[in-house]
C-alpha cells in the first residue's frame, strides 16, 4: 500500500527546494572562481584541464552511492534524504571557508575534492526529494523549481565575482581579497539554504512493509551491489536518456572549455598572447555566461506548462534545437552585445537541462529506488564530461584547425543529434 502524497503548494514546493540555491551558488564559484584561482597559484595552461578533474570524478563516484545510502535511509527524526543535504552542506562551507587560504596549486586542488564531494553529497538527494514527496501533477513544478534556482544560484555566484573586485581591493595572503568576501558568502549560502530547507520539509515516511525491509542486515558492499543491480535492471527510457546525454553534455563541456577564445577571436580578433585584449574578452564572456543563466531562471516556471501540454520530450527536443541555433551563430558574431542573444538559446536550453529530463524517466523508476537511479542519471551527465576531456584535444587538433569557433559550432551540431535522439524516447506512459 502507497501513501498518497499530499498536494502542496507552490511557496512549500519552492521552500522545500531553497537548499538547491546555495548548493548551485557553491556550484558558481567552483565554475567561475577556481581556474583564476589556479592562474594566482601558478597554475600553468595545460594543467587546467586535469586540475579540474575533480567534478566529473567525484559526480560520477559520489552520486550513485550517495542515491543508494539515501534509498535505504530512514529516521524519524531526520527523514531520508535530509541527513545528506545537511552533511554535504557543511562540507561545502567548511570548504569554502578553507579555499582562499590555500598556500599552494595542489591544497586547492585538494580542497576542490572535497568541496566536489560535498556539493555532490547534498545535491544527488535533491533529485529524489521532487520524486518522494510530489506526485505526477506536481513533479513538473519541482523539477523545475530547482531549475530556476540553479540559474538564480549562478547568477549570483558570477555577480558576487564581478562586483567584489570593485569594492574588496587588494591581496590577503596569496590572494586578491575579493576571494574571501566570494567564498565566505558561498559557506553562508550553502550552509542558511540547506537549514532553511530542512525546516520546512516533512517527508512522507516509509510503510511498514518499507521500514521492514530498511531493518534488514545489510553489509558494507550493498551500496556498490545496489548501483551494479540497479544499472543491470535499468529501465529502457535511461539507457535511451543516455543517448540523449551523451552528445548533449559533450558539447556543452565543448562551449564552457572554448567560449572565452572564441568569443576573443570573433569581436577582439585576439588570442591569449594578447593580455589586454583577451583579458577584456574573458571578462565580457563572463557576463554573457551570467546572461544565460538569468534567461534560465525567467524561463524555468514556463517550460513546466509546456511540457504538461506538449509532452517533455517534446519541449527537450526543442529547446536542444534552440541552444544549437545559438551555439552555430555564436563564433561568427562581431559584435559583443549580440552575444547575449544568441547565448539567449542556450540559457532557454539550460533550463530544460535542468529539469525536463527527469521528468521523462520519473514515472519508469522504481519508488524504493529513487536515489539510487537519480545518482546513475548524473553517472550519464560525468562520463560524457570525462570522455569529452580524452578526446577533444585530438578532434579540435585533427578535425576543427585548433580553432575554438570551431568548437563552438561543433557542439551546436552535437545539441542538434541530442535533439533528434530525444525525439525516440519512450516511458511506459507513451508506450501504453
Amino acid at each position: 500500500m502507497q501513501i498518497k502524497k499530499p498536494k502542496l503548494s507552490f511557496w512549500q514546493i519552492l521552500n522545500m527546494n531553497v537548499g538547491f540555491f546555495g548548493i548551485q551558488y557553491s556550484f558558481g564559484l567552483q565554475q567561475s572562481a577556481v581556474t583564476p584561482i589556479y592562474d594566482f597559484l601558478g597554475a600553468s595552461p595545460d594543467q587546467i584541464p586535469i586540475l579540474h578533474l575533480a567534478g566529473p570524478v567525484t559526480g560520477l563516484l559520489v552520486q550513485p552511492i550517495i542515491g543508494a545510502l539515501s534509498d535505504k535511509t530512514w529516521s524519524p527524526r531526520f527523514g531520508r534524504r535530509k541527513p545528506f543535504f545537511l552533511i554535504g552542506a557543511l562540507l561545502c562551507s567548511l570548504t569554502l571557508l578553507a579555499f582562499p587560504y590555500s598556500s599552494s596549486l595542489w591544497m586547492a586542488a585538494g580542497l576542490l575534492w572535497i568541496l566536489d564531494v560535498g556539493n555532490n553529497t547534498a545535491m544527488e538527494p535533491y533529485r529524489a526529494l521532487i520524486a518522494d514527496n510530489l506526485d505526477e501533477q506536481q513533479q513538473p513544478l519541482g523539477f523545475q523549481m530547482q531549475s530556476f534556482f540553479t540559474g538564480f544560484g549562478q547568477v549570483l555566484a558570477n555577480l558576487s565575482l564581478f562586483i567584489f573586485p570593485l569594492i574588496f581591493l587588494g591581496s590577503t595572503g596569496s590572494l586578491p581579497t575579493w576571494v574571501y568576501a566570494s567564498f565566505f558568502l558561498g559557506a553562508f549560502c550553502s550552509i542558511a539554504t540547506i537549514l532553511w530547507s530542512i525546516s520546512k520539509i516533512k517527508e512522507i515516511p516509509p510503510t511498514e512493509e518499507e521500514l521492514k525491509k530498511l531493518k534488514e542486515k545489510r553489509n558494507v558492499l550493498e551500496p556498490l551491489l545496489e548501483i551494479f543491480s540497479a544499472i543491470k535492471d535499468m529501465p529502457k527510457v535511461m539507457w535511451q536518456l543516455a543517448l540523449v546525454y551523451l552528445f548533449q553534455w559533450y558539447a556543452l563541456f565543448c562551449y564552457w572549455q572554448n567560449s572565452s577564445k572564441s568569443v576573443a577571436l570573433s569581436v577582439w580578433k585576439a588570442t591569449p598572447d594578447d593580455t589586454v585584449a583577451y583579458s577584456e574578452a574573458v571578462s565580457w564572456t563572463g557576463l554573457v555566461n551570467g546572461w544565460y543563466n538569468v534567461v534560465t531562471f525567467l524561463v524555468a516556471f514556463l517550460l513546466v506548462g509546456f511540457a504538461k501540454k506538449y509532452s517533455p520530450k517534446k519541449v527537450h527536443a526543442f529547446c536542444l534545437l534552440i541552444a544549437a541555433i545559438g551555439f552555430l551563430a555564436f563564433p561568427h558574431i562581431e559584435n559583443k552585445n549580440l552575444l547575449f542573444f544568441a547565448i539567449s538559446g542556450f540559457g532557454i536550453g539550460w533550463a530544460s537541462m535542468m529539469g525536463i529530463p527527469y521528468l521523462m524517466v520519473v514515472s519508469d523508476i522504481p519508488k524504493e529506488r529513487y536515489g539510487v537511479y537519480m545518482g546513475i542519471i548524473n553517472m550519464m551527465i560525468v562520463i560524457p564530461m570525462i570522455i569529452q576531456t580524452l578526446s577533444f584535444g585530438y578532434i579540435l587538433k585533427t578535425f576543427l584547425n585548433n580553432d575554438p569557433r570551431n568548437a563552438i559550432s561543433f557542439a551546436g551540431i552535437l545539441l542538434i543529434i541530442s535533439a533528434f535522439f530525444t525525439l525516440f524516447i519512450k516511458n511506459n506512459k507513451e508506450t501504453n
